[in-house]
C-alpha cells in the first residue's frame, strides 16, 4: 500500500498531508498525526480510508490541526511552533485545490487540552466556509459536541452535517 498524496517535514517528524487522489475526496481533520507514513497505514489512517470508500469518496486527504507525530495526545508540546503550524494550514488549504471541500471533523475530545488547537480549527473553518465547503462529523458527538476521533468507530455508522461554527463559539465561552 502507498499513498499518492504524502507530505511530511524532512525527517518525517511531521506529517501534513497522507491520502489518496480521487474524483470525489473527503477531506479528514484529526488532531496529531500517529504513524502512518506513505507506505503504511495506521489504525485511525486504515478506518479513514475504509469509511470514505464506504460513503461514496475515491479519494481522501488525512490532515491535522497540529502536524507533529505523537502517539498520545498529552504528548503534544504546550508551545506550538508557529513555522510549522503556518505551514500545516497552509497545505491543507492548497490539498482543497478549487473545490468546495467535504470535510469530515475527526479530531476526538482533546483539541482543548493545547490552545494552538483550537486556533488552528478557526483557522480552517474559515477557509472552509470561505470555497463555500461543507464540514461533517461520523457518528454521534462525544460529550462537549465533540466530533468523534476515527480510531474509535463503527461502519455501521453515517455522516451528518457538522456546525462548525456553533461549536467553536461554545469552545470560546
Amino acid at each position: 500500500m502507498s499513498y499518492d498524496l504524502y507530505s511530511c517535514n524532512r525527517g518525517d517528524k511531521s506529517r501534513f498531508i497522507l491520502g489518496k487522489s480521487g474524483a470525489r475526496t473527503l477531506h479528514v481533520i484529526g488532531l496529531n498525526p500517529s504513524t502512518a507514513n506513505r507506505e503504511k497505514a495506521d489504525t485511525t489512517v486504515a478506518k479513514v480510508e475504509k469509511v470514505a470508500r464506504n460513503n461514496g469518496y475515491d479519494g481522501f486527504v488525512m490532515a491535522n490541526l497540529y502536524p507533529l507525530r505523537a502517539t498520545q495526545p498529552e504528548d503534544l508540546p504546550t508551545e506550538h511552533n508557529s513555522r510549522l503550524s503556518r505551514r500545516n494550514i497552509s497545505e491543507i488549504i492548497d490539498s482543497f485545490g478549487d473545490t468546495c471541500p467535504v470535510v469530515w471533523a475527526a479530531w476526538g475530545v482533546h483539541i482543548s487540552s493545547r490552545p494552538y488547537l483550537l486556533k488552528a480549527c478557526v483557522k480552517l473553518q474559515q477557509a472552509v466556509e470561505s470555497r463555500g465547503g461543507q464540514w461533517l462529523n461520523f457518528g454521534q458527538l462525544c460529550q462537549g459536541g465533540h466530533p468523534r476521533h476515527p480510531s474509535r468507530l463503527s461502519y455501521s455508522w453515517v455522516f451528518a452535517e457538522f456546525d462548525i461554527a456553533a461549536y467553536l463559539a461554545a469552545l470560546r465561552r
